[in-house]
């Protein structure tokens, strides 16, 4: 007798020993336990992961002789499920669609169907590979698949079911079964590895479960193939030599290289690879698979479910993952998906895949695109980070100190001031102007008698922003009044001294510019996230109207949409109200003055006419790109319309 496959000698014979489509088995079981079975049945999904030995276990448990009915597993005894396995069964017909794909075809099985079977309770046609069947035939088989006799049953499996006419399918009960999962496969291989008495490494399995790729049979094939090979213990690199992967470690030190920009080690291991023999289209798609799971380590970890993959393979993964920003990842992976699908139709396959790897090595260089156009949007030196200061540290430096007020303070001791007055500086003919009121009052605190008005002092006040430096000291009470809404006074005695009403003050600071509040409200922008919106506001004209900042940027309205979004001008209102120490919004202006390059310059107009590319050119930050790139327009998009 000739050697029987693993894939065949291991086929499941009962819905239980089906691997991974449990979704299918247990919805079939039932509807044979409640005699719900369907005329039509399509099953759908991967290759190599059950469809036709689903559709066989089926056959044999609608058609199985250990009872009068359908049962939920066959028997896998008695003379019918004996023939299906087998496939030399009367009344359960496999018809390959592929090659029997005509209305010729079809029309022969439409005849025969109208006969009860010989034998068994049901006459049951497979179709595999049922999209391969041409629409003339399916549209042939229409009307016996929608009301068939009472004894027959269709069951289409295929890899294909879009391909498979809608009105067909809305006829037939559909299963979409799901590929194989790696632990699944795993634990599969290391059964039948323990029933053939082969000994394999555990990494071994992994790389034929790996190499499966969600397929069953695929793995059983590869296992078949790794177990003839093997000198009696099946090893990883045994394994890697079939499937033709790259050696452990590899793709490592490629991304190592990447890390360090090395592109000579890039090129020396590409080359290495060439001379052994692999395969570049073979090593592209070993890349993608590596930074994939490269990114779902930095994502998720390097220990979550999402990676299928043995434990050694974890560990390189993980660390690959630590050395590389998610964003760099994900590029890395793009560029590699881009390359894997050029190879495919290339002539020079190697130069195309070391271009792609160059590629990744250089792509640490580059500045992302909104980066570039915002800084060329601020007039900054492209790559020089934004320095729009902090809000939280910068407001106090640009708040002006409060006048000091007349607060209440304790009583000096009569003695103190008795000294103070007969002291050598305090002589009135000694004395400046100055001094001398100090002194007046403070006899008139020491002197008044009764309570006195008392109002509270009031905390760093905000400053009015936006008016101009007073040139005179206000009256205290006033000054309170701005602070603090509510003073409380007791009026003195009216046999009380006459009180002094002016306090003495400092000299105000001068208020905050509003271009220096525009900067450091820029800067709680652009720690938001936002460095486009951060280095538009820089770059604006910055003027205080009542209780609003107007922002004047040389930009057209539309460039401000597209550069500015909803939550920078979120953060840029609660960044105002802060400075202003009262609930203020931004106003934003298009058109107005673009500074950059330490000069200042006046946006030009948008002309009227001309077309919108003569417009185009005219909008500032398309200017900055020429100027600093030399980009050149291609194409443009007009949103209005």
């Amino acid at each position: 007798m000739s050697y029987l496959v693993l894939a065949r000698k291991y086929r499941p014979q009962r819905f239980s020993e089906v691997i991974g489509q449990e979704h299918v088995t247990r919805t079939l079981k039932n509807a044979l336990e409640q005699r719900r079975l369907a005329h039509g049945y399509i099953f759908s999904g991967h290759r190599g992961i059950g469809k036709t030995t689903v559709a066989r276990i089926l056959a044999m448990a609608m058609n199985c002789r250990s009872s009068d009915q359908p049962v939920a597993e066959p028997c896998g005894k008695c003379e019918s499920c004996t023939e299906i396995r087998a496939g030399n069964s009367v009344d359960v017909i496999e018809i390959d669609a592929a090659t029997n794909r005509g209305i010729d075809e079809i029309r022969e099985l439409r005849e025969a169907a109208r006969y009860r079977p010989a034998r068994d309770r049901y006459k049951i046609y497979i179709l595999d590979e049922a999209h391969q069947i041409t629409d003339a035939a399916f549209n042939a088989l229409l009307k016996t698949l929608e009301e068939p006799p009472d004894h027959v049953a269709f069951m289409l499996a295929t890899t294909q079911p879009e391909d498979i006419p809608q009105t067909i399918r809305s006829r037939c009960q559909h299963f979409s079964f799901h590929a194989v999962r790696f632990e699944e496969i795993l634990n599969q291989l290391r059964d039948l590895a323990g029933r053939e008495n082969i000994t394999a490494d555990e990494d071994a399995l992994a790389l034929l479960a790996e190499a499966g790729d969600g397929s069953m049979r695929d793995a059983l094939s590869i296992l078949d193939q790794a177990i003839a090979s093997s000198q009696g213990t099946l090893t990883a690199e045994t394994v890697r030599q079939l499937v033709g992967a790259a050696p452990a470690g590899t793709l490592e030190q490629v991304m190592q290289a990447v890390a360090t920009s090395n592109s000579q080690e890039v090129l020396r291991l590409v080359d290495r690879l060439m001379m052994e023999g692999h395969s570049a289209v073979h090593f592209a798609r070993q890349m993608v698979r590596f930074l994939r799971n490269a990114v779902v380590a930095k994502v998720a970890g390097a220990d979550s479910e999402l990676l299928q993959i043995s434990a050694d393979e974890r560990g390189r993964v993980g660390r690959i993952a630590e050395m590389f920003s998610e964003e760099d990842l994900t590029r890395y992976l793009n560029i590699m998906l881009r390359t894997h699908g050029e190879l495919g139709y290339k002539q020079e396959q190697r130069f195309h895949l070391e271009l792609g790897l160059l590629k990744m090595s250089h792509a640490q260089r580059l500045l992302p695109l909104e980066q570039l156009l915002s800084e060329a949007a601020a007039g900054m030196k492209p790559g020089a980070p934004p320095n729009p200061g902090n809000l939280r540290t910068g407001i106090s430096a640009l708040v002006a100190p409060p006048a000091r007020t007349l607060t209440e303070t304790p009583r000096p001791s009569p003695f103190a001031a008795d000294s103070a007055r007969k002291g050598t500086f305090n002589k009135p003919e000694m004395m400046d102007a100055s001094q001398l009121e100090a002194s007046k009052l403070d006899a008139a605190r020491v002197d008044a008698p009764g309570p006195r008005a008392v109002a509270a002092t009031p905390t760093l006040a905000p400053v009015i922003m936006g008016s101009a430096a007073p040139s005179t000291v206000p009256d205290a009470l006033t000054e309170a009044r701005v602070a603090q809404p509510a003073i409380q006074a007791v009026a003195p005695p009216a046999h009380s001294p006459k009180r002094i009403s002016q306090p003495v003050a400092e000299p105000a600071a001068p208020t905050a510019n509003a271009s220096d509040v525009g900067r450091l409200i820029a800067g709680e922008v652009e720690s938001a996230g936002h460095p486009m919106a951060a280095s538009l506001l820089v770059g604006g004209q910055w003027t205080f109207e009542g209780n609003q900042l107007v922002v004047k940027i040389g930009a057209s309205e539309a460039t401000m949409q597209t550069m500015l979004g909803t939550e920078p001008v979120r953060v840029a209102n609660a960044a105002a109200s802060t400075a202003l120490g009262r609930p203020a919004k931004i106003k934003l202006v298009g058109g107005g003055v673009a500074k950059g390059n330490g000069t200042t310059k006046a946006a030009t107009p948008t002309p009227p006419s001309g077309g919108i590319r003569a417009r185009a050119m005219q909008e500032p930050v398309v200017k900055r790109l020429q100027e600093k790139f030399g980009a050149e327009i291609r194409t443009v998009i007009d949103n209005n319309k």
